[in-house]
């Protein structure tokens, strides 16, 4: 992630209530999560009122709301916080904290030197891409197919909805069936905004309607829900949607099972204007001879030269063709006509 959307996570506020002592009033104040520090101001003046050490700031009421924060096991000093996104960073970086806390002795000074450092360095560099990173891998499927939900969702404002047609839907998983028979995606057909075929979590992968219109076989379509299943394999598209929805989300969806909707709000425009990641040609290749499926078709529909994919073409496992049909002629018509009504 970068510098820049790194300051927009460290400059996370919400509103709480702090009491300085025991004995005082409580009083508004702005919370504002920094890049080590906390920092509580007057929400009148913006002048800081105090300013807590990151990696010091214990919970003192764990489960309860609203969460009360104190800057240290033996400091008065409180402060009352009810937002989610804050409560959910700061218990984040807790439990990050702790586990790279050092043992006192006798450097200590030193080692809690060395570990702010480390913590500025953590907060920085380390710990979007792995948190982001371990989210995705922790999520079960039905978690990862509402994800994908919703990332069609944005995206429909750009493709229209998917096309349903008719036995269209039936036709389109007999071919995923044909070419991942152990893990068949969900195929869908759209109009409008898609170039190639591209995938989402969830196990879904998107076919632009013209891929089925321009081609006189199944081979090309089989071919390019076979090349998306093996991407989505080899690069994971929750990853992608975390780092478009962002740090904060990714919290949020780790300490709540939920992503907020607004988070993957222009996701759609992001897919459909990158190039698609490439894939190994001998990961590809192999895939291609396990499904049965020549890889020549494919690899023209990418480059009608053949120039740039020609190692799909010289590696084709199956030169002469394909050995089993991919789509019956019937059921190739039918979903030929998916986007018909």
């Amino acid at each position: 992630m970068s510098t820049t959307a790194l300051r927009k996570y460290q400059r996370l506020e919400c509103s709480g209530l702090w009491r300085p002592s025991p004995e005082a009033q409580r009083r508004e104040v702005i919370v504002g999560l920094r890049e080590a520090t906390l920092v509580l101001s007057d929400p009148k003046t913006e002048m800081a009122l105090s300013q807590w050490s990151l990696p010091a700031i214990e919970r003192r009421n764990p489960g309860q709301m609203p969460a009360l924060f104190q800057p240290g096991a033996e400091d008065a000093e409180q402060v009352e916080i009810d937002d989610p996104e804050m409560i959910s960073s700061l218990e984040m970086v807790h439990v990050v904290l702790e586990r790279r806390k050092p043992h006192p002795g006798r450097l200590r000074g030193l080692i809690v030197g060395v570990l702010a450092v480390s913590i500025t360095t953590l907060a920085v560099f380390w710990l979007p891409g792995r948190l982001i990173s371990y989210t995705a891998s922790v999520l079960p499927l039905p978690t990862r197919q509402a994800l994908g939900a919703l990332a069609l969702s944005d995206l429909e404002r750009l493709t229209g909805t998917p096309c349903s047609h008719g036995a269209g839907p039936a036709s389109a998983a007999k071919l995923a069936a044909r070419v991942v028979p152990a893990a068949p995606p969900q195929v869908l057909v759209v109009r409008d905004g898609l170039k190639a075929a591209t995938h989402l979590p969830g196990s879904m992968v998107l076919l632009p309607a013209s891929l089925l219109n321009e081609t006189d076989g199944p081979d090309v379509a089989a071919g390019q829900i076979l090349a998306e299943a093996v991407r989505a394999e080899t690069q994971d598209p929750v990853t992608d949607l975390l780092r478009h929805a962002g740090l904060i989300a990714t919290i949020r969806l780790l300490a709540t099972g939920i992503l907020p909707r607004d988070a993957i709000v222009g996701y759609g425009e992001s897919l459909l204007a990158r190039a698609p990641q490439p894939i190994d040609n001998n990961v590809l290749l192999g895939s291609f001879k396990a499904a049965d499926l020549s890889s020549s078709p494919y690899a023209l529909s990418l480059d009608p030269t053949g120039a740039s994919t020609l190692p799909l073409i010289e590696g084709d496992p199956f030169l002469g063709g394909s050995p089993r049909l991919a789509l019956t002629d019937g059921d190739w018509l039918v979903l030929q006509a998916i986007c018909s009504d």
